[in-house]
């Protein structure tokens, strides 16, 4: 029997006489998916206000090279500046520039919302029902009648989850990376249970798929892997050289636009790798590549882990589309193995485990249908409570995270934007410098608000820099700053002021002069300007006195209310005036 008479002869989905085929063909059959992806997505958007308009810092850094993509100044960080890749989200950093190109990102205010704020996180909700849109594609295969409420389901699951929602409008690229890996397990799911695998167009499209999702966040490559992966757990008898020629041809179609991309970036850049990956020393696995999957566990909590896995593997054993759901675990595995493998993150809410959820949820979604299905209304009514029961702490745990995130969320640009890229630009006009440099290690925010040069201490968008913390070389790292770059500001904070050793160095002090400090836990957390670019001790007092009354309030105001935005629009040359 073949998988489409498997899912046509299903006794649940049969209609039991005509006038109920034609009814549920009708409006509310055709709605019916569409409200469900709908619902779903206005649940994430709900769970969304909760972080209102929070911009993570990292995503400003793409923002301004999507501004100067726009602009036509290529890749650089700021105009002027010279190319290097301190993106790592090329598709992503596209659809902003695009953006931007017809009027929908880095020009104003949009419904009285920044365009900064709304057109990120509106492609993230659009995304998420992307998302949903294949999650229902999935379930109509196996579940004729019934697939709009598996979609749903799947939606306001996601929607409780504060690593998925967070992380899908954070101005990151996670959803359309979420989406593109989704995308990519749906196909396997599909084209196994049409029995299509093994087919030329299902080999490419794979292949396709996974460059996009390469080009969107780095890990994606490990992707390449999930079509040959499927050939090899679904292999039957007989068909070994087929699948291995399909395999590779799966390959190739990765390979080839992928392979363009990365023959550009060394010709444009000089480098094999973007310019973060370097520079965040990305190396092989250890032990904590086995354990760090399992924070997701905690995170997620034991009871609903486990009953998600029971669901799976009921499935597995007793589904007549137990195929097509290997196909499917396939990609959520890879996924699970590139969180264990990837550098430890220092954003919350697990970032980098955005495809892992959609892709658990679906699965566990269908599993649970199919151990439903055919069951005795009662006994259905029972597997519900004991579901709904093992997931009730996973949802309190949930509630308990987005509180926490909510009240402390990660860096935010606008913090960035106003503390460091408004904040020395009127140190800079104070000072009367109609051109100066500064080196910092937040390069979000400021980088869209900066008119100066800016220099990246964690070397993100700077290459020697990123060569030297690649190869732990501090030392050298100080003497490029201090003898090479001589910056005409500095700013260190936190651990960058202890990490790279720049914040005592003792030519801090003789060549540069203090404006202003913030002592936290004994670090050396402060502004410093030249020595030899102050010609007025006045202009440096007046600095020193804005400072004094503007920094902190500067800091009060965004740290106390870290998910406003930072007004209308985000340009070079802003500056900030405090009343008096």
């Amino acid at each position: 029997m073949t998988a489409s008479a498997l899912t046509e002869t299903s006794p649940s989905d049969v209609p039991e006489d005509p006038a109920a085929t034609t009814a549920t063909r009708g409006w509310g059959a055709r709605l019916a998916p569409v409200l469900a992806v709908l619902a779903g997505v206005a649940a994430v958007a709900v769970h969304a206000t909760r972080y209102g308009h929070w911009i993570v810092d990292d995503a400003a850094i793409t923002f301004s090279y999507a501004r100067s993509f726009a602009d036509g100044l290529g890749p650089v960080l700021q105009p002027g500046a010279p190319p290097v890749e301190g993106f790592s989200d090329p598709t992503w950093m596209v659809l902003l520039g695009l953006g931007k190109l017809v009027g929908l990102f880095d020009h104003g205010a949009l419904f009285g919302i920044p365009d900064y704020v709304l057109f990120p996180k509106a492609l993230g909700l659009l995304f998420t029902g992307g998302v949903l849109t294949a999650c229902y594609i999935a379930a109509k295969q196996i579940f004729t009648r019934f697939a709009w409420l598996a979609t749903l389901v799947v939606g306001l699951t996601l929607a409780t989850i504060p690593s998925y929602v967070i992380w899908v409008v954070s101005g990151l690229e996670n959803s359309l990376f979420a989406f593109a890996v989704v995308t990519l397990g749906v196909t396997l799911f599909v084209s196994v249970q049409r029995d299509k695998l093994l087919t030329p167009k299902v080999a490419l499209w794979a292949g396709v798929m996974v460059a996009f999702a390469a080009l969107t966040r780095p890990e994606g490559l490990i992707y390449a892997g999930a079509y040959p992966l499927a050939a090899l757990f679904l292999l039957r008898s007989g068909l070994f050289w087929k699948s291995f020629r399909l395999a590779l041809l799966s390959v190739a179609a990765f390979a080839v636009p992928f392979g363009a991309y990365v023959v550009w970036r060394h010709s444009e850049f000089g480098r094999l790798l973007a310019n973060p990956s370097v520079a965040k020393q990305q190396g092989l696995p250890g032990i904590d590549a086995v354990k760090r999957p399992f924070e997701l566990v905690g995170y997620a909590g034991w009871a609903g882990v486990v009953a998600l896995a029971l669901v799976i593997v009921f499935a597995l054993v007793k589904a007549p589309w137990r195929r097509p759901l290997i196909a499917l675990l396939v990609p959520l595995g890879l996924g699970i193995v590139a969180y264990g493998v990837m550098v430890a993150d220092w954003m919350y809410q697990h970032r980098f485990a955005s495809p892992i959820w959609p892709l658990a949820v679906i699965a566990g979604t269908l599993s649970a249908g199919e151990l439903l299905r055919h069951r005795q209304a009662l006994l259905r009514v029972g597997v519900v409570v004991v579901l709904v029961g093992a997931f009730v702490p996973s949802a309190v745990g949930f509630a308990a995270a987005a509180d926490k995130f909510a009240k402390n969320p990660n860096i935010t640009a606008c913090l960035v934007a106003d503390r460091f890229g408004r904040g020395f630009n009127t140190y800079a006009d104070i000072l009367g410098l109609q051109k100066a440099s500064l080196l910092l290690p937040d390069l979000g925010g400021s980088s869209m608000t900066s008119r100066l040069e800016l220099v990246d201490m964690a070397g993100l968008v700077n290459k020697p820099i990123a060569d030297l913390v690649h190869d732990n070389d501090l030392a050298g790292l100080r003497n490029y700053v201090f003898d090479t770059v001589k910056p005409t500001f500095i700013h260190s904070w936190g651990p960058w002021a202890a990490g790279n050793g720049i914040a005592l160095d003792p030519r801090l002090d003789r060549d540069y002069v203090l404006i202003y400090s913030s002592p936290i836990e004994g670090l050396r957390n402060g502004d410093w300007v030249r020595r030899d670019a102050v010609t007025d001790p006045a202009k440096l007092k007046a600095t020193q006195d804005y400072a004094a009354k503007t920094i902190p309030a500067v800091a009060a105001d965004r740290f106390g209310g870290p998910l406003d935005d930072c007004g209308a629009t985000m340009k070079p040359g802003q500056t900030i005036t405090m009343p008096s």
